[in-house]
């Protein structure tokens, strides 16, 4: 609900929801996974949502190019299911961490993320206890080296993350997944407007339909 309503209220794009057993995205330009709890997360985070028959399509749109942005849970999704590199694992304090956190925009050069400058520090909200984004060496080296590391969280690393990340994309830049909610700060009365720039990105670089 919160996806939905930053970019179809706040922003005025034409957006609606697709259930997890649909077996199809024709018509639409890009894909949103939310956060919050997909079933089987007692096994592993994401380790069945990845099964869903939806995912068939939202590999489909990721090899085309097309955007696909995962947050939170969805982000945990998208490693899952090989769009992304690495793993989640828990929070290294084994709790629930539920705040607002300082991002700095570590590459400013993708569709997501145009609206910023670089290096920019923003805040935004995290809520989950599996946010700690965990790679090997040989991946690490990878992600640095062709500009893959997005944002990072900037003074406290609050889950443990390696190298402080806090989003990745693929390779080709097109898919992106972060444990921050940009969609939880999209108005002043929320306490940050810091992730409305993030969906302006999509929709300036992306061929997306508004109203």
């Amino acid at each position: 609900m919160d996806l939905l309503w930053a970019v179809k209220d706040i922003l005025g794009a034409e957006a609606e929801y697709v259930r997890h057993d649909a077996d199809s995205l024709a018509g639409f330009d890009g894909v949103l996974l939310p956060g919050g709890f997909s079933y089987g997360d007692y096994l592993r985070c994401g380790a069945i949502a990845r099964f869903s028959a939806i995912m068939a399509e939202v590999k489909r749109f990721a090899e085309e190019g097309k955007p696909v942005f995962g947050t939170c849970n969805g982000f945990q999704v998208l490693t899952e299911a090989g769009l992304l590199p690495g793993a989640l694992r828990r929070n290294d304090s084994l709790h629930f961490i539920c705040k607002s956190v300082p991002l700095k925009v570590a590459n400013n050069q993708t569709l997501f993320t145009s609206e910023y400058g670089q290096d920019e520090v923003i805040e935004l909200p995290v809520a989950h206890g599996e946010g700690n984004y965990y790679c090997d060496d040989e991946t690490l080296a990878r992600l640095q080296a062709n500009n893959q590391i997005v944002f990072t969280y900037e003074g406290e690393n609050p889950n443990g993350s390696v190298a402080n990340i806090a989003g990745i994309t693929n390779e080709r830049g097109n898919v992106l997944g972060m444990m921050p909610h940009p969609e939880r700060a999209v108005e002043a009365l929320l306490g940050s407007e810091d992730g409305l720039r993030f969906f302006q990105s999509i929709l300036k670089n992306a061929e997306v339909t508004t109203k």
